[in-house]
């Protein structure tokens, strides 16, 4: 398993030996609803779309995570697999292939890997989005990828999954409140899922932010500030520094099988 973050919330995903591009966001800028002036982000140059991609995975339909310009790049023959709202875009894109999960949906890839959705992210008073349990069927490796770190406890029922990428740093807003739950998300996570690595996700590595909301944004935490709570702990999840564009190996050792 090897995991490629190419900022922000994307992610190119090697599992079983597919491709999984995961809420490309690669090309363009990212504006929400053409009002630039509340927010705006920007890449330094466009980056470039990768090759033998077997799958698209939306978590949202938000054009953080379905964005419109990368998904316009891409080729349309390309399966997707996202939420609801997510399939919506996609189809209207024209994409030829489009698959909406509702929660304790199963995409089966090949007979390779299995991706099941369940609940993520609220978004407004009554939706709520997707996260990902992602599996190996051969080898039994496991990925959860949840955005902005919201998650319900029957979650558990899915652990332990060895690879879990998440937030680490906080974000809210005034009488808004939290818009993404890092630190205190990741160690639910870790508690839940006792998972192996943990990949940082929602940073800005290479691309800039502007507008309004980025000057109301309160951001906390951060990768070391976690990995020194779960050493605290006693813990062992390694907290991962993920560099833009580099492909990282997922070194997951074999889980011990409990004995009577």
């Amino acid at each position: 398993m090897d995991a490629t973050w190419l900022d922000s919330n994307s992610w190119l995903l090697d599992i079983a030996g597919k491709r999984i591009l995961v809420d490309p966001w690669l090309v363009g800028s990212l504006v929400f609803g053409n009002q630039t002036w509340l927010f705006k982000g920007d890449h330094p140059q466009p980056r470039p779309i990768p090759e033998s991609v077997d799958l698209i995975l939306l978590s949202q339909g938000l054009e953080d995570h379905a964005h419109p310009p990368t998904l316009e790049a891409l080729d349309r023959s390309i399966p997707v697999v996202g939420s609801a709202s997510a399939a919506k875009v996609a189809q209207g894109l024209g994409y030829q292939e489009v698959t909406a999960l509702n929660h304790g949906d199963t995409f089966n890839l090949d007979q390779a890997v299995t991706i099941k959705a369940v609940p993520g992210s609220p978004v407004g008073p009554t939706l709520i989005e997707n996260g990902y349990v992602i599996r190996d069927r051969q080898t039994g490796g496991s990925l959860f990828y949840e955005p902005h770190g919201f998650h319900r406890p029957d979650l558990k029922q899915e652990g332990p999954i060895d690879v879990v990428i998440t937030p680490v740093l906080d974000l809210a807003l005034p009488l808004v409140g939290p818009i993404i739950r890092g630190q205190k998300g990741a160690l639910e996570l870790v508690d839940w899922l006792d998972p192996q690595i943990i990949l940082p996700t929602a940073n800005a590595g290479e691309v800039s932010y502007s507008g309004l909301l980025i000057s109301l944004l309160k951001a906390v935490g951060g990768s070391s500030e976690l990995q020194a709570a779960l050493q605290e702990k006693g813990l062992s999840t390694r907290v991962f520094s993920p560099k833009v564009g580099q492909s990282m190996p997922l070194d997951i050792l074999p889980r011990q099988v409990a004995t009577a």
